[in-house]
């Protein structure tokens, strides 16, 4: 049998190897410079008797995908084409060349390199890239600990977060016309006001909203007024506000959907509202349910007063209410053959059409009604969806449990604070579902969460199909050898993880089932 393959490298006329540095500075790691890898790599490239020619860099850039890494894309294609006058790429670590989610997808463009003749080196590592087994074991699992790092800073950074706006400070956006945002100390007493653009330079300093100058107020309290007293439109209040030559806080003319963020906005009842949105890991775009908001009521001093805020909601409610189902579903088709698209603001910007919040309240979310006319946004929405499926099947699933065991004649009981099955008032039992998602090359993959602070004896992992509407298998993973919190699965495992890996709970049930001393012995 062969060994691993290893790179023959020819050296440049003056007896020093031709190579180019790849340095990578992300906003999360800034103690490790583009020059301090720089150094690192040129005291390694002198060792190895090497010269570097070129120098790609990308600063400031994440390493969560080759996305807006142009220096990084840049020397990928010129290896590709064959156009490289270098013979190596010196790289600090591995997780410089990226915290890719996927760890396959930076092993792809080492292959990409690898299959051109052009070795990458990781110069702060302690092996040697060499291709040996060895090597390739430390290396994926590098890989992995690169991607779970970026997993976790963002788990942390988001529960901070969430921490920080159920506490009333404010995270990241602008203020809104006839607010802004207050500097204040680790003590509560402000600092001043931040302008446009400007942000915090401590990091004991926090953001609060506070009411905006008083001429502005008024245009806010006028605006629910015109609404609500006036029975003025959205369009009709923009286009006055317009005549007076007021512009929005950005200094943009108003628009119907700039006036309906405001009518809308629990901010201007003080109520600091989180997660709308999500972003996380670099991925897409994403709108949440009102169920995963992250909230805290009266956080600010209020410039409208809740009672007449309701009363505008009810009415922007009542104005779909005078629509049937088809009606609103033939207007939303209408906007997209206008348009060529969907999305909130543009629902929000046509005067004829009930709100984007009627379109939630009336469907249950703007994604099922966008799937009702056909529609299907650029950005995959469908996650959504899916969670509320599984969030729905989970305790079908549970249910499904209890009574095979109750039928086996094991006493089974739910706790009512943890929420795990306890057998035979011994062993303890956690259900979780996981959901399958696809990465950027189509691979299937299973995220399973185990519960932290209650340590069940045995955990029932349920993997989703590609469908997630139907069970894949199932994983039975006990305490004692659950070495870690979150476990990343993927179609074709190791052996020792595909040994707790069945079709279905038979061997779980027989396991229950209670059965006599002397047959046991």
């Amino acid at each position: 049998m062969s060994g691993p393959t290893q790179l023959v490298l020819p050296a440049s006329p003056d007896g020093n190897l031709p190579v180019a540095a790849y340095v990578r500075m992300s906003t999360e790691h800034q103690q490790y410079s583009t020059e301090n890898q720089l150094d690192r790599i040129k005291e390694y490239a002198t060792r190895r008797g090497m010269a570097i020619v070129r120098v790609f860099a990308d600063e400031g850039k994440s390493g969560l995908s080759v996305r807006g890494r142009e220096s990084l894309r840049r020397m990928i294609e010129e290896v590709e084409a064959g156009q490289t006058e270098f013979k190596a790429i010196l790289a600090y670590d591995v997780s410089r060349w990226g915290r890719f989610q996927d760890a396959d997808e930076s092993g792809y463009y080492e292959y990409i390199c690898k299959r051109a003749g052009i070795a990458v080196h990781y110069c702060a590592e302690q092996f040697e890239n060499d291709g040996s087994p060895t090597s390739n074991i430390i290396k994926s699992v590098k890989r992995s600990m690169a991607g779970e790092y970026s997993r976790e800073l963002s788990t942390k950074v988001f529960q901070g977060a969430c921490r920080l706006i159920q506490l009333g400070y404010k995270q990241g956006g602008t203020a809104g016309y006839g607010l802004r945002r207050m500097l204040i100390d680790q003590t509560g007493s402000p600092k001043g006001e931040l302008k446009v653009g400007e942000q915090k330079s401590l990091q004991t300093d926090r953001v609060v909203l506070a009411p905006g100058p008083d001429n502005e107020q008024e245009v806010v309290r006028w605006i629910y007024a015109a609404f609500l007293d006036e029975q003025k439109t959205e369009r009709e209040i923009a286009d006055e506000l317009n005549d007076r030559r007021l512009v929005t806080d950005l200094g943009r003319p108003w628009t119907r959907g700039t006036v309906h963020q405001i009518l809308t906005n629990e901010k201007y009842i003080g109520n600091n509202v989180y997660h709308r949105t999500s972003f996380k890991l670099k991925r897409k775009h994403v709108l949440n349910p009102p169920e995963m908001w992250i909230r805290a009521d009266n956080a600010f001093p209020a410039i409208v007063d809740p009672a007449i805020f309701a009363r505008v909601q009810e009415v922007i409610l009542a104005r779909a209410r005078r629509f049937t189902d088809d009606e609103m579903l033939a207007a939303l088709k209408s906007l997209w053959s206008r348009r060529g698209k969907i999305s909130g603001l543009l629902i929000d910007e046509e005067e004829a059409m009930p709100s984007s919040a009627a379109f939630r309240h009336r469907f249950g979310s703007l994604i099922r009604a966008y799937s009702l006319v056909g529609y299907t946004p650029e950005t995959d929405y469908s996650f959504i969806e899916i969670n509320r499926f599984l969030r729905l099947k989970h305790p079908e699933v549970v249910q499904e449990v209890i009574s095979r065991l109750a039928a086996l004649g094991v006493p089974v009981a739910r706790d009512p604070v943890t929420e795990l099955l306890v057998l035979d008032r011994e062993l303890t039992v956690s259900l979780v579902l996981s959901r399958c998602s696809k990465t950027e090359r189509g691979s299937s993959r299973w995220l399973l969460r185990f519960e932290e602070g209650y340590r069940p004896d045995v955990t029932i992992a349920v993997r989703m199909d590609e469908t997630n509407r139907t069970i894949k298998d199932y994983y039975l993973i006990p305490a004692i050898d659950l070495m870690d919190l979150r476990l990343r699965l993927s179609e074709d495992n190791h052996a020792l993880l595909d040994a707790y890996r069945f079709d279905d709970l038979e061997f779980f049930f027989e396991m229950a089932r209670r059965i006599r001393v002397e047959d046991a012995a």
